[in-house]
């Protein structure tokens, strides 16, 4: 009977009996953890509370997500996801694809690396220093750009080439590996004459890859932007309250408008 009564009283006062459940997201500064706050309210009216936890590398994200101290994370693209997972032999996977964020090459204006742009290459400035991610799937991507615009030449047949696949150098650039985080840092210092970044990152230094790249990546490249979750939790009602919000008009509406062109929506 008391229980009745609280509960009658409960919804005289238009106060709920129920707490809303909380989804935890680690992300990225850029862009990511911006596109979830966008979406906060939208899933405060279903009941979630969407906290955003923002990390500055690429590792702690899915070591958090293993270990169970977050419910997902939003930074990384497939490629690396599998990778991570092989190597640390790991089953996370995909809730859904967010976006791309094209790798652009950026320039230091006060170094001798001039560019050129010619409809089939970039002329760079001979013994230029590069610095590229030192993550193997960024790397890979990195250098496959280079290769692309004829930079430089790799064996053929490697998913994730680094600078020790290298077979030919026309310009004898040196490639310098650093963490992702590290890079427009090294490049603002002038420890870099050129950088192969990561939206995100550039996003987070004021650089606009649309503005500031030298040359930017694709947007048929296949790294786009993922939610990692749990296999556990994938079919969860409050994941697939997630990924709706993610992939909806207004989120897309948002990208287009907020980063103009440096963020592409994938759905």
């Amino acid at each position: 009977m008391k229980k009745t009564l609280l509960i009658l009283a409960g919804l005289a006062t238009g106060v709920s009996s129920f707490a809303a459940e909380t989804i935890t997201v680690g992300a990225s500064p850029v862009p990511h953890a911006e596109m979830l706050k966008f979406v906060q309210p939208e899933l405060a009216k279903q009941g979630y509370t969407l906290k955003v936890i923002e990390f500055s590398d690429y590792i702690t994200p899915n070591l958090a997500l293993s270990q169970k101290q977050i419910d997902a994370n939003f930074f990384q693209h497939q490629p690396y996801l599998d990778q991570y997972n092989k190597d640390h032999k790991t089953d996370l996977v995909s809730l859904v694809r967010v976006h791309l964020e094209p790798m652009g090459v950026y320039a230091n204006a006060d170094s001798e690396a001039k560019f050129i742009k010619t409809k089939k290459a970039v002329d760079v400035a001979p013994k230029s220093k590069i610095g590229v991610p030192n993550d193997p799937t960024n790397e890979g991507r990195a250098v496959n750009i280079l290769q692309a615009n004829g930079i430089l030449k790799l064996k053929a047949g490697i998913a994730y080439p680094t600078k020790r696949d290298i077979i030919a150098n026309p310009y004898n650039v040196q490639i310098v590996e650093l963490d992702p985080a590290m890079l427009p840092r090294s490049l603002a210092g002038k420890q870099l004459d050129l950088a192969l970044i990561n939206s995100n990152y550039a996003l987070s230094a004021n650089l606009k890859p649309t503005r500031d790249a030298v040359i930017l990546e694709s947007k048929n490249s296949p790294f786009t932007n993922i939610i990692a979750v749990r296999p556990d939790e994938l079919n969860q009602p409050k994941m697939k309250a997630l990924a709706k919000a993610m992939t909806s008009p207004e989120m897309k509406k948002f990208i287009e408008q907020k980063y103009n062109g440096a963020i592409v929506p994938s759905f």
